[in-house]
């Protein structure tokens, strides 16, 4: 443990009056976790998929409005087939219980990134969650799935060229606002607060246009181990700091 977590640890007293609006989260670990248990990194995956369901269920209990997780990057493809089709193995599960239980939980959903790379039946069910989810307000969950924070951005920038050779947008008149608008994320604000645990310290591709006035949290615990508690400790963090934006 850091000594930058150890003196966080000595207090995690949440505001949950004065929370952020959105919170982004760094799903890693889960690898390392199972092997540290003499396990395939599969069974760290699953792990990994509870806490999330977990924590996202939490976040709406406290009146979180979004959720941001890094669940798959345009990198992770990298990986062996094996782990791969665990992971999509794991997705289709979440999906298809999520759906069921939607009415119940009424969690908005939604999904950032390339679907096309996906099965059809992991895209159908994507499409699917995404339209029960219009019928509900309150918690937002963005699934960040293939994705990549430069892709989306090169995406973003072919697509408002795309509009200005076709008369539908002005170069002259570009600016952050209406650029953001060609992004995955569009219509969601920035997330306040980018957590990562696992130890790691870098951003790893994840919403580098959305996160250029994020506050980060880091820590050592890996994402299976990731709970309310740790959550609690990052908010705190977060509430203790100057936010300036670049002023004095």
């Amino acid at each position: 443990m850091t000594l930058f977590n150890r003196r966080q640890k000595q207090d995690a007293q949440v505001d949950f009056q004065n929370l952020p609006r959105h919170i982004a989260i760094i799903m890693d670990g889960n690898g390392r976790w199972a092997k540290k248990r003499n396990m395939p990194r599969s069974y760290g995956h699953g792990v990994g998929a509870e806490t999330f369901r977990t924590i996202a269920t939490y976040c709406k209990e406290i009146g979180l409005e979004y959720l941001t997780v890094y669940a798959f990057s345009t990198e992770n493809w990298k990986r062996s087939q094996e782990e791969v089709g665990a992971i999509m193995g794991l997705l289709k599960k979440y999906l298809l219980e999520a759906i069921g239980q939607m009415e119940r939980d009424r969690v908005k959903m939604e999904f950032f990134g390339d679907l096309s790379a996906l099965t059809p039946e992991l895209q159908e069910l994507c499409e699917q969650t995404r339209e029960i989810s219009k019928r509900y307000d309150g918690c937002q969950v963005n699934i960040c799935l293939n994705y990549g924070g430069r892709d989306e951005i090169v995406r973003a920038a072919k697509a408002y060229a795309q509009d200005c050779l076709e008369g539908k947008a002005d170069p002259n008149h570009l600016t952050e606002e209406r650029f953001g608008g060609y992004l995955f994320s569009k219509g969601v604000p920035d997330p306040e607060l980018i957590i990562r645990p696992s130890g790691e310290l870098r951003l790893s591709n994840f919403l580098p246009w959305q996160s250029a006035y994020s506050e980060f949290y880091f820590t050592d615990v890996l994402w299976p181990d990731f709970d309310k508690e740790e959550l609690h400790r990052a908010i705190a963090a977060f509430q203790h700091r100057s936010r300036r934006f670049g002023g004095v």
